[in-house]
């Protein structure tokens, strides 16, 4: 059988054209990006396109569009060989990272890409990316997929999409996974990483479409004051509570801080620590960071915010979950933590 890949269009810089008026770049349609892409024609694969509802600037992206996009994956599963979705850059780490907690058992290639110029840009990036997306969602071994699982493919990587963080707005080489290397490397050939694979599944794909948004995030920085603490803690209502601190998870350890961070626990709020640092782990290796293993405060060990947040929202979203927060945040559930 002839395989089939499903072209996905969300949005995003890769899909926009000037408003006439203003001059500035809008969301237009996925048969515009098709029509700009005949490359496609010389794929050995049948190739479909279709669009979200309403294409957005991916700065306007919001949990409830990771559903549909889930949604759309979801409901087309069985009808192709794998998956090409085209989004913004902005968000498009906490999408991958969104829909790698929501989706259990992927047995194909979901491959998230956009670009840094639009597609009719003499420039562009858009056209490299998405032909080479397709070309490693069309990976197979023995009849099977290599990839089976949620990723990220920009600048000649394609990088676990729970793992990576967009780390320039000018670059062509946009996005970098801190603690794990490439899956896949685009050069003269493309260089797989198997050792790095997933090992494929035949399990039944399970999607859950829950999500919580009560997930909060505090940068940590040498002024806030008692008041400013104080005041997010009393007023703004949250579940989980993470801490994005200095280099391997430590936090000044004033009596104020911990007052208020023991007042959370006691009201059953979920603390997590995060380091500022891009590469690298929290290991605790402070003594300042002692008192926050005393309160339970979780280590997110190498998870990129992105992956925090999305993790937190999806274990929070079911009652079973978030029962057993702790033990399931440390555990590694996508190969966030691989």
């Amino acid at each position: 059988m002839q395989a089939s890949i499903l072209i996905i269009y969300t949005g995003g810089t890769i899909g926009m054209v000037q408003n006439s008026k203003s001059g500035l770049l809008k969301p237009f349609d996925v048969e515009n990006i098709m029509a700009q892409i005949p490359q496609l024609g010389s794929v050995n694969s049948k190739i479909e396109a279709i669009s979200t509802r309403s294409p957005k600037d991916s700065a306007n992206m919001r949990p409830s569009d990771w559903q549909e996009i889930g949604q759309l994956l979801f409901d087309n599963y069985e009808k192709h060989s794998g998956f090409v979705v085209l989004h913004g850059t902005d968000t498009m780490a906490y999408t991958t990272a969104a829909l790698s907690f929501m989706f259990k058992n992927l047995s194909k290639p979901v491959i998230f890409t956009g670009s840094q110029l639009p597609i009719g840009h003499t420039r562009t990036d858009a056209l490299e990316n998405v032909m080479t997306a397709v070309e490693i969602a069309l990976l197979q071994k023995n009849s099977v997929p290599i990839i089976n699982e949620v990723c990220l493919y920009f600048g000649n990587k394609l990088f676990r999409g729970n793992c990576v963080t967009k780390i320039s707005s000018q670059n062509f080489n946009a996005f970098d996974s801190p603690n794990l290397p490439p899956l896949v490397e685009s050069k003269l050939d493309l260089e797989v990483n198997y050792s790095l694979l997933k090992a494929s599944n035949s399990n039944k794909l399970n999607f859950n479409v829950a999500l919580s948004e009560k997930v909060f995030v505090y940068k940590m920085h040498p002024s806030i004051t008692e008041q400013q603490f104080s005041q997010t803690c009393a007023f703004v209502d949250f579940n989980v509570l993470i801490l994005e601190t200095y280099g391997s998870g430590t936090l000044f350890n004033n009596d104020w801080l911990l007052t208020e961070l023991l007042k959370l626990r006691k009201k059953g709020v979920e603390i997590i620590n995060i380091s500022q640092c891009a590469y690298g782990n929290v290991s605790g290796l402070y003594e300042v960071s002692k008192y926050m293993d005393d309160l339970g405060v979780i280590s997110g060990k190498g998870l990129t915010l992105e992956a925090a947040i999305a993790k937190s929202m999806c274990l929070m979203a079911s009652e079973t979950s978030k029962m057993n927060f702790k033990t399931l945040f440390i555990t590694d559930l996508a190969g966030e933590l691989s």
